[in-house]
């Protein structure tokens, strides 16, 4: 069945929406008198952002640190993530990659900054399946986040490797964390998210992974850190050190196990992902590289890529300019900024 057919199903969860509202205007966006607000899922696809907030508040108070500091905003769905940071209420949010070129098409004036991790999705089954290679998976049900999640193009592009196309299988949208309890219960034959709700049906017991980027796209990208065009012109010190702590956690994270198991610990507070810290444990130990965050450079080839296979699937109308959506410049300037955790 066609991915974009009215036929589609979709269970315990919906499609990601674009309603075109305007970006407000508000004094808060434009020049924080306090915090900057910054907003993320609690997925480890997002994780050097609660680590960046954590160290900048360790560094607050210092001589010599910003005074803006970082407020972290844990939001449940790219919609209402997306809402946020076009209406101002939050300044600087992770957003999925081909959801900010799609947003910048339509003239929202955002622009991307940083990466925020690499690799990190992964394609699960049920641990007693017969499936051992992904072209098993013809005529099955896979679910998806939404058509704007890089790992519906991670999907795609295993597709493509066995000669099969979306209509070989049926693609559900769903929510990430009802999906290992669908599969769990039969709902569906396997799907394809980030973590942790994959490690979480592996850790429990009856889920496998049968794909991971880790091994199949070794470049992946999909979370980066995305600011309004507006504090960019009012607070651009403010951005810069946004950028300075997201790019400092992820070579912290990826230092030592150490920084490992204490990111876990951190991440899972109630104030940030609010989860089991076993399970953000395991994503990061099973393998070690599942997720990746030391390599955060910005490369035009790789965003690129994304546009392409974005334009492929239906997700983008038309090919969008590397500089409409992304700003190198405060990578470019990055400075050193020490993470004590």
């Amino acid at each position: 069945m066609d991915e974009h057919s009215p036929r589609r199903r979709q269970l315990l969860g919906s499609a990601l929406s674009l309603p075109l509202v305007g970006m407000g205007a508000s004094a808060s966006a434009a020049a924080p008198a306090g915090p900057l607000q910054v907003g993320g899922l609690p997925v480890t696809c997002n994780l050097t952002l609660p680590i960046a907030c954590r160290a900048k508040a360790a560094a607050d108070g210092k001589p010599g640190a910003p005074f803006t500091a970082f407020e972290y905003n844990k939001f449940s769905g790219w919609p209402e993530i997306k809402e946020s940071l076009m209406t101002g209420r939050i300044q600087a949010a992770y957003m999925l990659a081909p959801l900010v070129m799609d947003l910048t098409d339509w003239r929202i004036p955002l622009k991307i900054v940083s990466l925020g991790h690499r690799s990190g999705a992964v394609i699960m089954v049920r641990a007693d399946a017969p499936y051992r290679r992904f072209a098993d998976l013809r005529g099955k049900s896979i679910a998806i986040p939404s058509r704007f999640a890089v790992d519906y193009l991670f999907l795609r592009k295993m597709l493509a490797r066995e000669g099969m196309s979306a209509k070989d299988i049926q693609i559900i949208e769903m929510a990430p964390p009802d999906m290992p309890a669908a599969l769990y219960a039969g709902a569906v034959d396997g799907y394809c998210t980030g973590e942790p709700f994959g490690a979480a049906a592996q850790r429990a017991g009856y889920a496998r992974p049968l794909s991971m980027t880790r091994n199949e796209w070794r470049n992946y990208i999909c979370c980066v850190l995305t600011v309004r065009e507006e504090l960019i012109r009012t607070n651009r010190p403010a951005v810069q050190e946004l950028v300075n702590y997201v790019q400092a956690a992820g070579s912290w994270l990826d230092a030592s196990p150490a920084n490992r198991d204490k990111a876990a610990v951190i991440a899972a507070d109630r104030k940030f992902f609010n989860q089991d810290p076993n399970i953000i444990r395991f994503v990061m130990q099973n393998p070690s590289d599942r997720v990746t965050y030391g390599d955060l450079r910005m490369l035009r080839d790789e965003f690129d890529e994304l546009m392409q296979l974005s334009v492929q699937a239906g997700t983008l109308k038309r090919p969008i300019r590397y500089e409409q959506y992304v700003d190198e410049s405060f990578v470019k300037n990055i400075r050193s900024v020490k993470v004590a955790l």
